[in-house]
């Protein structure tokens, strides 16, 4: 160390480099998180198979194929009582997440909606899954703990709202 100054850093404008990757280290996870669960959501809407009571490729057969794996069978059959109902709410629940992440506009509330609907998902669908860790939903519930916790500092639509209201009381 000379002068006080760490050897390792780069300063920036206001600290090191690695400050300044760890204000930015969020906004890679909304990119995957936003984008994957609009994908989804699109997806599902665009399927003509997925949204019936039943077939190849149902949201009624899949349901019916888990139920019996699933960790809460109730739920599973909350969403039998009416499947496609229950695909329509995934598909636009997925879309509002994915948007309201990627946007970063009310981010945390966003990312709790896509915490729940992947924790759904695990009880539900991947629960059966043999290693735990095969089924795609758990990670993706952790993923978006981060979101939950720090919601979107930078670049997003919460923090311009933020900003300008923070302005505005001075």
């Amino acid at each position: 160390m000379t002068h006080g100054m760490r050897a390792d850093t780069h300063p920036t404008g206001d600290g090191t480099w690695r400050d300044t990757a760890a204000r930015y280290a969020l906004i890679p996870l909304r990119l995957f998180l936003g984008i994957t669960f609009i994908y989804a959501g699109i997806d599902k809407l665009t399927d003509s198979a997925f949204m019936k009571d039943s077939g190849a490729g149902s949201i009624g057969d899949m349901m019916r194929a888990v139920r019996d794996s699933s960790a809460i069978p109730a739920m599973v059959d909350m969403a039998l009582e009416s499947p496609v109902a229950f695909g329509y709410a995934i598909a636009f629940g997925e879309l509002a997440v994915g948007i309201g992440v990627l946007l970063g506009l009310l981010t945390r509330l966003a990312a709790l909606g896509g915490a729940l609907i992947s924790l759904s998902l695990w009880l539900t669908v991947s629960w059966a899954a043999d290693p735990y860790y095969y089924g795609n939903d758990l990670p993706y519930l952790f993923c978006w703990v981060p979101l939950v916790l720090a919601g979107a500092p930078l670049w997003s639509l919460d923090a311009l709202i933020g900003n300008r209201r923070g302005r505005g009381r001075y």
